[in-house]
C-alpha cells in the first residue's frame, strides 16, 4: 500500500483528509518536527509527500524515489534537476494563486495610483481643501508581462475596468511592449529566460510617469534599478509583494529598506495567501498525489 506523509501546516479540510486517506496508508502530522532529524525520519519511508516548504526545505536533497506535492506553484527555490537524479519529482499546483495575486495586484493598482494610502484614516482635522487629483485606470493603458495563470486573469479584470490591454509574451519586443504603457504589471515567471530580463534599460524605456506593479520572483527584476528609475522621477511609483523574503515577514532587512521608500508599497510576500488559494492548492495537491498512484502523473515540474 502506497504510504503518503502529510507535513504539518496545509490546513487541510475534513474532506481533503478524507481524499488522501483513501489513496493509501496516510500520515498526517499537525506538529512541526523539532529538528531536521525528525522532518527526515517523518519523510523517508514514504511514498508520497505532501507538503509546504518549511517543513522539507532542510532535508528534500537527502530523500531518494519519492513524489513531493506541494500546495502552490514556485519552484525556482528547488534544484530539480538535483532531485531528478536521486529519484525525487515534484508536483505544484499550477493556478492556485490566480485570484489571491489578481486581486493583489489590482488593488495595488488601485492604492497606488489613487494614493489612497495618503487619505485612508486621516485624522479628522487634517483636512486641507479638496483632495489633489489622482489618476485613474479606464482608458489608461496597461501592459502584462507574462500571459499564464495570473496573468490571463488579470488582462480580464483590466478589461472590466475600461483599460487598453497590451500582453507582452515571449519573442515580443520587450522594451517597445511597455514604451506607452500608463501601468506595467509583471506577471512573468521564473526561469532561465525570464531571470534579469527587467533591468535597466527596460525600466528605462517604460513610460515617464508610469507605476511597475509586480507580485513575482525578484530574480526577474532588478530593483536598484527600479529605485533608481524612481528617485529621478522617471516613474510615478510601484507597488511589489516581496517574493524571497519568508511568508509575511515584515523583519526582513530588504522588506524595511523598500518599505522606507516613498514611492513603494511593499508587501512582504503575501499577495497569494487567501483561503480560496490554501483550498484550491490542497485540492491540486491530492490531485497530483493521486494521479501519481494511479500511473497517470500530472503537473511535475522539469
Amino acid at each position: 500500500m502506497t504510504k503518503i506523509v502529510v507535513s504539518e501546516g496545509l490546513r487541510l479540510s475534513p474532506e481533503q483528509e478524507k481524499r488522501l486517506k483513501a489513496l493509501g496508508n496516510c500520515a498526517i502530522y499537525n506538529e512541526a518536527a523539532k529538528s531536521d532529524e525528525e522532518a527526515l525520519k517523518r519523510f523517508k519511508e514514504a511514498d508520497v509527500i505532501c507538503t509546504e516548504s518549511a517543513p522539507i526545505e532542510n532535508v528534500i536533497y537527502s530523500l531518494k524515489d519519492k513524489l513531493v506535492c506541494f500546495p502552490f506553484v514556485g519552484m525556482g527555490w528547488l534544484d530539480l534537476k538535483k532531485l531528478d537524479a536521486k529519484g525525487v519529482k515534484v508536483a505544484n499546483a499550477p493556478g492556485c494563486n490566480k485570484s489571491a495575486v489578481t486581486e493583489w495586484v489590482i488593488s495595488m493598482m488601485i492604492m497606488a495610483a489613487r494614493e489612497l494610502y495618503s487619505v485612508i484614516n486621516k485624522p479628522s482635522d487634517s483636512y486641507a481643501g479638496f483632495p489633489m487629483e489622482t489618476t485613474g485606470l479606464a482608458s489608461k493603458n496597461v501592459t502584462i508581462l507574462g500571459k499564464g495563470n495570473i496573468g490571463k486573469q488579470v488582462h480580464g479584470v483590466c478589461n472590466a475596468l475600461g483599460m487598453n490591454v497590451m500582453v507582452f509574451s515571449r519573442g515580443d519586443d520587450i522594451k517597445k511592449s511597455v514604451e506607452n504603457a500608463d501601468f506595467v504589471i509583471n506577471c512573468l515567471a521564473r526561469n532561465k529566460e525570464t531571470e534579469g530580463i527587467l533591468d535597466e534599460n527596460f525600466f528605462g524605456a517604460m513610460k515617464e510617469r508610469a507605476y511597475f506593479i509586480s507580485a513575482t520572483s525578484l530574480q526577474i527584476y532588478d530593483i536598484d534599478a527600479l529605485k533608481k528609475s524612481l528617485d529621478i522621477g522617471k516613474l510615478s511609483g510601484a507597488a511589489i509583494d516581496l517574493e524571497g523574503v519568508k511568508v509575511g515577514d515584515s523583519s526582513d532587512p530588504l522588506y524595511k529598506g523598500l518599505a522606507k521608500h516613498p514611492k513603494i508599497l511593499v508587501t512582504p510576500h503575501i499577495a497569494f495567501n487567501t483561503d480560496v488559494s490554501m483550498k484550491v492548492g490542497n485540492d491540486i495537491m491530492i490531485d497530483n498525489a493521486e494521479a501519481w498512484i494511479n500511473g497517470r502523473p500530472i503537473n511535475i515540474v522539469i
